[in-house]
């Protein structure tokens, strides 16, 4: 098992909005959340009606958000996340501290280089303490490049992380 997936459990989305209780119906659109937990390092995903969103209803711990469209329960989960959620996490766990949100910012940098969003332009240290530096897609080359700390995943880990990181981003209801 990774050395991540038995500690770093994500809550799944509950299919009813946060703040009134109320069903999630399939198709409409949502305010899916991702809020800190104080106990560990983990996320849960939160889920809320526009119209609560819109009154200034907000969870605590709230880290991020995007709007979404709720699935049906039959349909297959989509696979496309957007870009800017993407951009956004990997820039929000950039001052990360907790190894799991470094992990989770390392998978990050992993997918917005697959989707050439990142660019590796190279590293620096050595061991616990190497850094991937990453150069966003149309930066200017004269900006220094994002250091990314690699907390040397295995496949495993990696996979593990990716799937929770899809389970947060596009848990099925």
């Amino acid at each position: 098992m990774s050395r991540f997936g038995s500690q770093y459990k994500v809550a799944r989305p509950t299919g009813v909005c946060a703040a009134t209780g109320k069903p999630l119906e399939p198709g409409t659109p949502c305010i899916a959340t991702l809020c800190e937990r104080e106990e560990d390092d983990g996320f849960d995903r939160k889920d809320f009606l526009p119209e609560a969103w819109e009154e200034g209803r907000r969870p605590e711990g709230l880290f991020s958000y995007w709007k979404t469209i709720v699935p049906s329960p039959d349909a297959r989960p989509n696979l496309l996340v957007d870009d800017a959620v993407l951009t956004d996490l990997f820039e929000r766990l950039g001052e990360e501290t907790r190894p799991q949100r470094i992990a989770f910012r390392f998978v990050l940098a992993l997918i917005l280089m697959r989707k050439r969003l990142l660019k590796f332009v190279g590293r620096e240290g050595k061991d616990e303490d190497e850094k991937w530096l990453m150069q966003p897609k149309g930066a200017d080359p004269a900006l220094p490049p994002i250091p990314v700390l690699n907390p040397h995943l295995t496949d495993e880990d990696i996979r593990e992380l990716t799937a929770q990181l899809g389970e947060i981003l596009q848990g099925e209801l």
